[in-house]
């Protein structure tokens, strides 16, 4: 009954333990708000785009991109570097053309080191005078297209799951064994 009873404790705080770290193993960085907002319609188009994350950013060269594509698809209006201060991210975006939708595409990089990437759209209801940036400035953010929305970071799910049974199983076959010595 004694045996019983130290292995029904240790899979008791080994569950507790699983259930209690699983929030902060499975958290990533998620976009909490926008600027301009998901699928907002807008007369003008926005000189900057602001994206605001709930946990920190990686500030660095080349380590986050955002991209604004037009409604044909291809045509990209972002502007230089995205930037980063803490939580948000911003970008420059050039003045817009053709009225229509657009895609903003991001890619960044978590404080822990986990790619977050998204999309969000918007409308333009008026046409503007802006250009689309030449294909030159255009090629260094093909990390961060419009449309790539894969979470490439992080620990597959099963490898936690494989590891919460291994330890589990140490900790029974420990507690079998230390308990097992402690009535001789």
């Amino acid at each position: 009954m004694r045996t019983i009873s130290r292995l029904f404790t240790a899979f008791a705080v080994a569950s507790f333990a699983l259930v209690g770290l699983a929030p902060a193993a499975f958290a990533h960085n998620q976009l909490v708000s926008s600027s301009p907002a998901d699928k907002a319609s807008l007369d003008a188009g926005p000189s900057t785009i602001e994206l605001t994350f709930d946990q920190p950013v990686q500030a660095g060269k080349g380590l986050n991109s955002v991209v604004v594509v037009g409604p044909n698809g291809t045509d990209q209006w972002q502007s230089g570097e995205a930037l980063v201060r803490g939580n948000v991210v911003t970008a420059q975006v050039r003045e817009l053309g053709p009225a229509g939708d657009y895609r903003i595409g991001y890619r960044i990089l978590s404080a822990d080191g986990h790619p977050v990437s998204g999309e969000l759209k918007f409308s333009l209801t008026k046409a503007g005078k802006g250009t689309p940036a030449p294909v030159e400035a255009t090629q260094s953010t093909d990390a961060a297209k419009a449309g790539e929305t894969q979470d490439g970071g992080g620990v597959p799910v099963w490898l936690w799951i494989a590891g919460a049974v291994v330890l589990l199983g140490a900790g029974v076959f420990f507690a079998m064994r230390v308990g097992g010595g402690a009535r001789q």
